[in-house]
């Protein structure tokens, strides 16, 4: 008996302690993305100073998003600074208490500041040059609290599921901003999302902090020294590489647009109605990957999931018009939530010790090369052919799908052997003998 109480006492203290690590990268989740420069927010906004105020061409809006997102695309080297640097002794803290007000102090200048084509480009390169910190801090974070509590799966999809909220908000809530705030009113609200996030350099729960950064997921050397080890880190490169082509898909934004308005004479609504439908039916699958993550071992959803999204835009070369476009978003998205959360589950699971930031950044920034990358191969594509120019870019976008169950392939077995929650001797051991081999070095 005296065992059962002890058993059930302590699988309360890990329910309530889960509970808690949910409730705080919930909450951080929520901010870092509705307040991000990167985002819908205050990404639609500047497009619409740059096109009503400033009467920029598409061509410029287009050159201004390449130039203000350089930042995102070097981000492993904001993760590289998240790993080395320890401000105030506070490590991820410290980022949010330095990082969060200079944000601030930035979106108030820039709301009051002239409007002006090379201020608004200034001011957006420091904003997102400030707010890759603040998401180095929040991605090596989470997928340090993931290794070392066996939750990687499970804060991937809380990962996915809140930070959809701000993608559609912005969406939905952008056309209404436009027309009832003055453009500098935008950099205000923002300004004031950004300040909750310092708040997160005050709360230290100790379900998420409670001796995190002394286990050994969080051991790291001086600046060489990790280097080489993020070099040496085998199960480094598939993670990224899936990550990459999962993104890279010719045929998903501008060739669909185009595809939508000009082939289906749809409205330039239908493709925003499409894109939030879209993202919302990720949300059931991201879900259902929530549950199967603790009953699953990662090996098997990979697989599953990216059998299921290899074929994902397929049924949107076959269709005669853009209702039906915008109705097969549906299971278009659904096709997609486990395969995302899979690999958000195994580039957590990859990062090397101490170099969780390093890797997430680079994720991140590979995200952002591969999106841009892909859809200037899909707007060649689909120019190449006016009639069949977007099955073209079906057939590309699935080809590059299809690619990833090779890559899978190289990912080291062991580290994709168990499900969410069990223990892994074989990697527990690999961490242990990699930081021996860092002491010795």
């Amino acid at each position: 008996m005296a065992n059962e109480s002890i058993r059930s006492s302590s699988a309360s203290t890990d329910s309530a302690g889960t509970r808690q690590t949910f409730l705080y990268f919930g909450a951080l989740t929520l901010f870092i993305y509705m307040a991000t420069p990167a985002g819908y927010l205050v990404d639609i906004q500047t497009s619409y100073m740059l096109k009503n105020q400033l009467h920029a061409t598409a061509t410029e809006i287009s050159r201004f998003r390449l130039l203000t997102g350089i930042p995102v695309y070097f981000a492993f080297v904001f993760g590289l600074v998240r790993d080395q640097w320890n401000p105030f002794g506070m490590r991820d803290r410290g980022f949010f208490l330095i990082f969060a007000p200079a944000t601030v102090v930035a979106f108030i200048w820039m709301a009051n500041a002239p409007l002006s084509y090379r201020g608004l480009l200034a001011g957006m390169l420091l904003l997102m040059v400030l707010s890759r910190f603040l998401g180095a801090a929040y991605q090596g974070l989470i997928a340090l609290v993931g290794q070392e509590r066996l939750m990687s799966g499970r804060l991937a999809v809380l990962w996915n599921v809140v930070s959809s909220v701000p993608v559609l908000a912005g969406a939905f809530a952008s056309g209404f901003i436009s027309q009832h705030l003055p453009p500098n009113r935008t950099f205000v609200l923002a300004a004031g999302l950004t300040a909750a996030i310092a708040i997160f350099g005050f709360w230290k729960p100790a379900a998420v902090f409670s001796h995190a950064y002394e286990k050994p997921q969080a051991a790291t050397t001086n600046f060489v020294g990790n280097i080489k080890r993020l070099v040496r880190h085998r199960a480094v490169y598939p993670a990224v590489f899936i990550c990459f082509l999962w993104n890279f898909a010719p045929g998903a934004a501008t060739p669909l647009q185009f595809y939508l308005t000009d082939r289906l004479h749809a409205s330039d609504a239908i493709y925003s109605y499409y894109n939030g439908i879209f993202a919302i039916s990720f949300i059931p699958t991201f879900l259902l990957y929530g549950m199967l993550c603790k009953k699953v071992p990662l090996k098997k959803l990979l697989w599953w999931g990216t059998v299921v999204a290899v074929p994902q835009l397929v049924p949107l070369a076959f269709i005669h018009s853009a209702q039906l476009a915008v109705v097969l978003a549906v299971p278009i998205g659904l096709m997609g939530g486990v395969a995302t959360a899979a690999y958000f589950d195994l580039a957590m699971r990859s990062c090397p010790p101490g170099l969780q930031g390093t890797l997430m950044m680079a994720v991140d920034g590979v995200l952002a090369l591969s999106a841009r990358g892909g859809d200037l191969l899909g707007s060649r594509i689909y120019n190449s052919s006016p009639e069949h120019g977007f099955l073209y870019c079906v057939i590309a976008t699935t080809a590059v799908y299809a690619c990833i169950l090779l890559v899978i392939l190289t990912v080291p077995k062991e580290l994709i052997a168990t499900a969410d929650g069990e223990p892994n001797p074989v990697v527990e051991a690999e961490v242990l003998d990699e930081i021996a081999e860092t002491g010795s070095a």
